[in-house]
């Protein structure tokens, strides 16, 4: 059992209550827990209020999951509260801010497919339809396919985004006949008269929905999405084109929704409050005309606070999705009041916010890689010894806190005229072995020196991550965490177990991938960005479960297959209200078939060739019968092997 002390120093490096929301905790046996609501969020009560607040240990359910139910690791776990949590939260924001305000439209959610398309991830949201009118978003054909037949509240809606052609029209139109209410929203003049012409034939006409490109932009990575310059939307010119289209064809009334977007993971509260103001006074411009729009969709954009700091920071945000809320409510009234125009049902496409806690991809380290061994031998100088070796290894021998810098500046020195002597030949390869062994002795106990030292010294930082383990983990950045390695997002990342001990590594991580891209080496910190995780010392041996958090939006969808590495395996786990949870659904991962057959092989055909191979070498006398059949079945079986390491 772990005490406050040990548990806050936890917290100080994991940050868990920063970035957590309530939903991860540490337990007294120093293991990470789960909790289907969020938990207090004050740190020193987080341990005692979690063990009333149902939730579960992590280590426990994933050591259930591998030895008991046979799923190996990577494993990705889905716990489907989360995602109803968070869509209450983001409900019960809205509704405190109309209330507070006295708003007079209504808060219609969609959760946008794009985020995370996954069936069970969908239909955990509409489950909860009634409740929140909860609604969906549809950016290509389909995923307007699945949505056509999903069940849906009737008053909520089918927004229908993204470029379009007639067959996503009509596709369109099947859900209409199935009583959804569906806004098609023109992103270009010519799609609005395309989908007249569709509307005219099938005498079907879905309500429309008009996006504007605001002036107004959001910030942080996707701060280009919004402005002048963004990919979608209607200038102001094309906009009033559309209203005289509209007119022109006598469906003016069927324009219900103004829609806008300014970016994904907005982090700074005053940009959202500018676009508010904008769009708001667009509306009621176009209202004046004439025009009964009863609907803004004010798109998505609310942040994650990936790294717990709650700053502008591109992980992070500077606002809470009450504040988010509440900014976007009263601005929006105050324009309309003062315009003079009905308060719209203000629609939200918040994906981000709803999903991405639900999701923890667990992976396992398998090995260490370090810069040099703990377990080489001494090196002993003989009288032979080149002087640059007697010179590293007095270096070595007579380090402390008070030279330690210079010293360390002496062995970057001598390590070049190592290299140096040797590449001239004047050294053997037995020597430069010895020389690059004293070299880092020398580094590692200047660091140690530094760490002790009250104020360290900052060109040690550079000395600790490269002397940090590389810890090999059993997954592949691109498939599973895609936007770590291509816009540098971080994601948290912690041990499920052993957090309490003492012993810690510093070390970066690195995937299973034939790839120099494929690692980890920027973590989450609440000051700064970490080049090193602090880790439990890797010993051989013994599971080893390391959990990367938040990774629910967009990393399943947008992750690729790298050297044919597939889905990892999958857990649904659904916790109940005594502590107890149930393991709903476990989905097997890739096999190398379905990987091969994705890169165009076809896998049958794969085992022919392989055995008409083995039919040549039986020719030749090269092989026997006996060992080419056995051969052939053991290819057949391999076939089925999941990607991963076993």
């Amino acid at each position: 059992m772990i005490n406050e002390q040990t548990l806050q120093k936890i917290h100080q490096t994991y940050g868990v209550e920063n970035w957590g929301a309530g939903y991860f905790s540490v337990n007294t046996l120093g293991n990470m827990v789960v909790h289907p609501i969020p938990g207090a969020s004050d740190p020193s009560q987080i341990v005692h209020t979690h063990q009333a607040n149902s939730g579960i240990d992590l280590k426990k359910l994933v050591d259930q999951i591998v030895h008991e139910k046979g799923m190996k690791l990577p494993l990705t776990l889905r716990f489907p509260q989360i995602l109803t949590n968070q869509l209450r939260k983001l409900s019960d924001a809205y509704q405190e801010a109309i209330k507070l305000f006295e708003y007079r439209g209504q808060h219609y959610p969609v959760f946008p497919m794009k985020v995370n398309p996954r069936k069970e991830v969908v239909e955990a949201f509409l489950a909860d339809s009634s409740r929140c009118r909860v609604g969906l978003e549809c950016g290509s054909k389909p995923e307007l396919f699945a949505a056509v037949a999903l069940d849906q509240a009737p008053e909520s809606l089918l927004i229908c985004n993204g470029f379009k052609d007639e067959s996503f029209l009509r596709l369109a139109t099947l859900a209409m006949k199935a009583g959804k209410q569906v806004v098609i929203v023109v992103e270009k003049l010519n799609e609005l008269k395309m989908l007249l012409r569709v509307a005219a034939e099938t005498k079907m006409c879905p309500y429309i929905g008009l996006r504007a490109k605001l002036y107004s932009r959001g910030s942080g990575k996707w701060a280009s999405s919004g402005g002048d310059s963004a990919k979608f939307g209607l200038t102001t010119s094309e906009i009033m084109q559309c209203i005289r289209l509209l007119h022109e064809q006598k469906v003016e009334d069927k324009l219900r929704l103004l829609h806008f977007h300014i970016g994904s993971q907005i982090t700074d509260i005053k940009r959202v409050k500018n676009a508010m103001k904008e769009a708001a006074r667009v509306y009621a411009k176009i209202y004046q005309l004439g025009l009964k729009v009863q609907y803004l969709d004010i798109g998505g954009g609310m942040g994650v606070d990936y790294d717990g700091s709650k700053t502008r920071f591109e992980s992070s945000m500077n606002y809470t999705v009450q504040e988010f809320a509440n900014d976007a409510v009263y601005q929006i009234l105050a324009v309309c009041d003062e315009e003079e125009v009905p308060h719209p049902n203000l629609v939200t496409e918040s994906g981000r916010m709803m999903t991405a806690y639900h999701t923890v991809l667990v992976t396992s380290i398998r090995d260490e890689i370090e810069t040099f061994a703990d377990d080489e031998p001494e090196v002993t100088i003989d009288e032979d010894d080149p002087q640059v070796i007697t010179e590293l290894k007095y270096l070595c021998d007579e380090i402390n806190g008070k030279n330690y810098v210079e010293y360390h500046h002496d062995a970057l020195e001598l390590k070049d005229q190592l290299h140096t002597q040797f590449n001239l030949g004047m050294i053997s390869i037995e020597d430069r072995a010895k020389g690059e062994v004293l070299f880092w002795e020398v580094c590692a106990r200047a660091l140690k020196e530094s760490e002790a030292s009250r104020f360290p010294d900052e060109e040690f930082e550079d000395v600790k991550r490269v002397l940090a383990a590389k810890y090999l983990c059993n997954f592949s950045l691109f498939r599973s965490a895609p936007d770590s390695w291509a816009i540098g997002q971080l994601f948290p990342i912690v041990p499920l177990h052993r957090l309490h001990e003492s012993k810690k590594d510093f070390a970066t991580l690195v995937d299973v991938t034939c790839d120099s891209d494929g690692k980890i080496d920027k973590f989450v910190d609440l000051k700064d960005v970490k080049e090193t995780l602090e880790l439990p010392a890797f010993r051989k041996n013994e599971d080893y479960y390391l959990g990367i958090f938040l990774v629910g939006a967009y990393q399943e969808v947008m992750g690729n297959q790298h050297n044919l590495f597939g889905m990892p395996n999958e857990a649904q786990v659904v916790i109940e209200t005594d502590g107890s949870y149930t393991i709903k659904c476990l989905v097997p991962g890739s096999e190398i078939q379905d990987m091969v057959q994705f890169a165009r092989y076809d896998s049958d055909g794969l085992v022919s060739q392989f055995q008409a191979k083995l039919d040549a070498q039986v020719s030749k006398g090269n092989l026997s019968p006996h060992d080419a059949e056995l051969a052939l079945n053991s290819y057949r079986g391999a076939a089925k092997w999941n990607t991963y390491l076993e």
